[in-house]
Formats: C-alpha cells, structure tokens, sequence
C-alpha cells in the first residue's frame, strides 16, 4: 500500500488569490473614500476611543488625511495625521515587496527587516506622537486632526 504525499491545505494559488482579492477590495475601498470625504459622509466609522475619552489615538484623522492624499493634498494630509503620513511609503514599500515575491516567487524589490531595537524605536515614536497630540498646548495641538 502506497500513501500519497499530503497536499497543503493553502498553497500559492489560494495565497496568490487572497492577495488579489485583497488588492481589489483595497482598491474598492480607496474609490470611495476618494468619491465621498470622511468630513461630510456619515457611513464612515468614528474612533471608539476618541468617542469614548475625548483622546486622539495614533490612527485619529487617518482616514481623513488618506482621503487628502488620494486628492493630492499632502500638506492637508499632514495636517490630520503627520505620523501616519510620513510612514505610509514604507508601509507601502513593504506591501509592494511582498506582494511582488507573492506573485513572481521571488523577491522583487530589496527588502529590510526592523532589528527589535528599531521596532522599540517606532513604536516609542507612535506612543510620544499620541501622548504630543493630546497636549492642548501650541505647538503640539497642531499635531491633533
């Protein structure tokens, strides 16, 4: 009796088609917010803490300053949520990185990996950005969307 070599139960086509599912529901998802603006449309989910505590949180005006940038409005975009923005092209770059190994089976762009420290170092500058924005001080209320 011979057995047969088990299959894995996800392999790179469900992989390959889950990043193109994704791709396109993320692509859907950036034709309304760029249709219908966070300020004046009521669909959009409001912050459960902000609502809850009145506290700006690191993502607070993200969804704002995404619609600015899809409008070209980087300076605006800033305005809601500089840290957000000012992190978007690597967030990106390691996206498209991913991805592109996902569907060529190889790496497309160079890649680099945070050391521990250097994730200690971001996520220290998040919690000193959330802490800055909540300050009702000039200049750090500039800092709140």
């Amino acid at each position: 009796m011979r057995l047969a070599a088990a299959r894995p139960a996800f392999g790179a086509r469900t992989g390959t088609a889950a990043l193109l599912l994704a791709g396109a529901g993320l692509a859907g998802a950036l034709a309304v917010l760029y249709l219908y603006n966070p300020l004046q449309a009521d669909f959009y989910p409001k912050c459960p803490l902000f609502l809850l505590t009145g506290i700006y949180c690191p993502g607070c005006g993200a969804l704002r300053a995404t619609h600015a940038l899809l409008h070209g409005h980087v300076f605006t975009a800033l305005g809601f949520n500089a840290f957000y923005v000012l992190t978007l092209p690597f967030l990106f770059y390691g996206l498209a990185a991913r991805a592109g190994q996902r569907l060529a089976g190889r790496a497309v762009l160079p890649t680099a990996r945070l050391t521990s420290r250097q994730a200690q170092a971001v996520l220290w500058a998040m919690v000193a950005f959330t802490v800055l924005r909540n300050v009702p001080l000039y200049p750090f209320n500039l800092l709140a969307p």
